[in-house]
């Protein structure tokens, strides 16, 4: 993914700032970095970075606590003494008081560091544990994954947890280790058996065009992992390929997956029992695989022997009624091998106001977190194993578990291992609500609560309101956003806004409490926004679809509408409105800040980690595996990805630039198609580990703003961490600078307090 030097693009002058971490490209960073600081100012001297990082390191935080084995509830935590954090535990009776006593699994400022190009500091990916089903239900061996700076890629080892040591590749108990840092996928199969994909060899050859794995082995205890046996293959152009093996229940699953795009996969499919999988390894077991007769676009899960199949597309089945696309449908996984679907039920059906958000699994329980306009409702679902039946239970009236405006809430298995009991943890927080954590049970579908902790308010929301608006955009559809705002506030277009959105994947955006949004922006008297744009996911797989590939557009037309609503309500006007978005959300604001009528109506942008050259996008990184979502530059579909390509918009559109033809010969200069075009003010933030999206998006974007817009583009500033990974900051000091750098800026871009 680094460009080499010597290479050109013939309409790309910039092109060699793909180079990650060439000396020129390096240089030309650490330039306009400290162009950055000193125009707004070092974050780390202000109130707000002060505020911010003690939010991120308070001790009042809610640790997110999980039952390993019958005692210890673990948990992995970060604060101003614990830099990359501790993974520790204690007892359900100590989590619930005030001072809990913790007991440190596992430090990881003590671990040696890495050695891995600019990465200074490991960061926690988590744990993947041994599970050997009924027969020995005690967790004693983990999986640790750690990255170096943050990126994606991470090595892994084997981890006791009774010795709470890691164990030793070459002591008597072989522990599995993977020291290479790669993009793996690794799971046990068995105590002395893991199914690992990754980057055998380190030389790129069993990875897909993707970056992910392509190829998976078995791994026995005590050989070499050159000695692993290839037990399943997946194409080049798939985005990955998978196999793994569990225990759900009673029964044991195996499966291999082909991850074609984003969106559609191949599931391949065997039954095993606990002793299959124990005694026989997968290289060695002789049950076939079978293909999963489900559309490519579904998605496959399952609880005890039921399958359980999410359907993005509608599903016409033989003798029933059409399933709808957003459907969750469950039946016998040994009636749905034979493509027999006449026990098939709708555990959830949408409705145009109505999707499912997630699921969350207990011991006999499933339960549904539903939204309907984006407010959350949950709904219990009890499975009877004898007659294979599903049965909704009744939790009173269907306004009953509605959630106020702006609120949310959610449940979680208190085990790792959620077929133990049915216990939960319930979460309920809000935009200006302060989490709380409560002990319930599906039993009764969380009416009876232990109150266990609250976290303090962070910041002081005296005097906010959230509401809730609905704008028709372009297309009639109409769009809800939330606004988070003073109750007296003068609708006299004074107000500094800051308008959120994502829009693509699929991924919907939940009202939840953050501190630094809160301390860092709506103390100071700024507006937040929070757009519902298409994209996501928030109305199911039809809301998503609406802004597929040639249908991108349709996000930053509703990005249009909602602000334009803003400023003809009175809230606030050009000068006095921004917009903000990471990833994808990246490549929403590239599109705003060069689309004609979007740049008129922002003042400021800040552009986090994002995509802007969508011509070369598929080529950096892990591009290829988002051909899905937005489509392949290659091939015809460039015609009309060129349209929401921000890169080549400025360049060629506004500025005028020569363009390469579909020949590939470079044309002329031409004439501006938006020749009164000027930039809102803009922060670009980015990072050197980020191993997803290609920091050179960023870095060409702004070398084009700085050195060839001119007048046009007066106020451009670029922050790239050395760390950080995708999420921009490898721990709570990089993150409080990022984040109080982006509210500064903001404030001083706006008009509003400035630190």
């Amino acid at each position: 993914a680094a460009a080499s030097a010597a290479t050109t693009i013939p309409d790309d002058p910039h092109y060699w700032l793909e180079e990650v971490l060439g000396q020129k490209p390096l240089e030309w960073v650490n330039k306009v970095n400290s162009d950055c600081i000193s125009a707004i100012g070092d974050p780390t001297k202000t109130h707000t970075y002060t505020r911010i990082k003690s939010i991120l390191d308070s001790k009042d935080k809610i640790p997110h606590a999980y039952r390993i084995n019958d005692k210890y509830y673990y948990n992995f935590w970060q604060d101003e003494q614990h830099v990359q954090g501790i993974w520790r535990k204690c007892t359900l009776e100590s989590f619930k008081s005030s001072s809990p006593e913790w007991t440190t699994v596992l430090d990881i400022d003590a671990l040696p560091k890495p050695t891995t190009d600019t990465a200074k500091t490991w960061v926690w990916h988590g744990s993947i544990l041994l599970d050997e089903g009924p027969t020995n239900p005690m967790c004693d061996r983990a999986l640790i994954k750690l990255s170096p700076g943050g990126s994606d890629a991470d090595i892994c080892r084997e981890f006791d947890l009774v010795t709470q040591q890691f164990v030793d590749p070459n002591g008597t108990d072989n522990g599995f280790e993977l020291l290479d840092p790669a993009k793996t996928r690794i799971s046990y199969r068995s105590r002395d058996e893991v199914l690992v994909g990754t980057d055998f060899g380190q030389d790129g050859s069993t990875l897909t065009d993707s970056g992910y794995p392509r190829v998976v082995k078995s791994w026995k205890r005590g050989t070499s992992i050159s000695d692993a046996v290839t037990v399943f293959e997946g194409e080049q152009s798939d985005i990955a390929a998978n196999m793994y093996s569990y225990h759900d229940r009673g029964f044991v699953h195996e499966l291999q997956l082909r991850s074609i795009t984003f969106y559609t996969s191949k599931y391949f499919y065997r039954s095993l029992s606990c002793d299959d999988v124990s005694s026989v390894t997968a290289d060695v077991e002789q049950t076939p695989f079978e293909e999963v007769p489900i559309p490519e676009d579904a998605e496959l899960g399952t609880f005890a022997n039921m399958a359980m199949v999410t359907l993005r597309s509608d599903l016409d089945v033989p003798g029933q009624e059409t399933f709808k696309a957003g459907s969750l449908v469950s039946l016998p996984i040994s009636e749905l091998m034979e493509n027999n679907w006449a026990n098939a039920v709708a555990v959830f059906e949408p409705t145009l106001s109505r999707s499912l958000s997630s699921t969350t699994e207990t011991k006999d329980y499933l339960i549904l977190k539903i939204l309907e306009d984006v407010r959350t409702k949950l709904e219990f679902w009890k499975y009877d194993k004898e007659t294979q039946s599903w049965s909704k239970q009744s939790c009173g009236s269907d306004d009953e578990g509605a959630i106020p405006v702006g609120q949310d809430v959610s449940v979680a298995s208190h085990c790792r291992n959620s077929e133990v009991d049915n216990t939960l943890w319930l979460w309920r927080d809000g935009y200006i609500v302060p989490d709380t954590l409560e002990m319930a049970t599906a039993e009764d579908c969380c009416k009876s609560t232990e109150f266990i902790k609250a976290k303090p308010a962070m910041f002081n929301a005296d005097g906010l309101c959230v509401e809730q608006n609905f704008v028709e955009s372009k297309d009639g559809t109409r769009i809800p956003y939330f606004i988070i705002r003073r109750k007296d506030v003068k609708m006299d277009g004074s107000n500094a806004v800051l308008l959120d959105a994502y829009g693509g994947f699929e991924i919907s955006m939940l009202p939840g409490y953050s501190a630094g949004v809160g301390a860092g922006w709506l103390e100071r008297g700024g507006v937040k926004v929070i757009a519902n744009i298409r994209g996501g996911g928030e109305y199911g797989p039809r809301w998503h679809q609406a802004a597929l590939k040639s249908k991108r557009q349709k996000c930053y037309e509703d990005m249009e509408a909602v602000a334009q609503d803003l400023i003809a309500s009175g809230l606030t006007r050009r000068e006095k409105l921004a917009c903000i978005g990471g990833s994808n959300g990246g490549l929403m604001i590239g599109n705003l800040i060069t689309r004609p009528i979007a740049s008129s109506l922002f003042g400021s942008a800040v552009c986090q980690v994002p995509l802007l050259d969508m011509k070369r996008y598929s080529k950096l990184l892990a591009g290829a595996s988002w051909i899905g979502e937005y489509g392949d530059p290659d091939t015809d579909d460039w015609k009309f990805m060129r349209l929401f390509s921000p890169y080549q918009m400025l360049r060629h559109d506004i500025l005028g630039k020569p363009e390469v033809d579909e020949n590939g010969v470079l044309g002329e200069a031409t004439e501006s198609k938006n020749p009164n075009w000027k930039c809102p003010k803009t922060l670009f933030t980015t990072s050197t580990r980020d191993d997803r999206v290609h920091p050179g998006h960023a870095r060409k974007m702004v070398a084009s703003l700085l050195e060839e817009a001119g007048d046009k583009a007066p106020t451009v500033y670029y922050w790239e961490n050395t760390e950080g990974g995708h999420g921009g900051a490898a721990d709570n000091s990089q993150r409080a600078h990022m984040w109080s750098l982006t509210y500064n800026f903001l404030a001083q871009s706006l008009e509003l307090e400035s630190n």
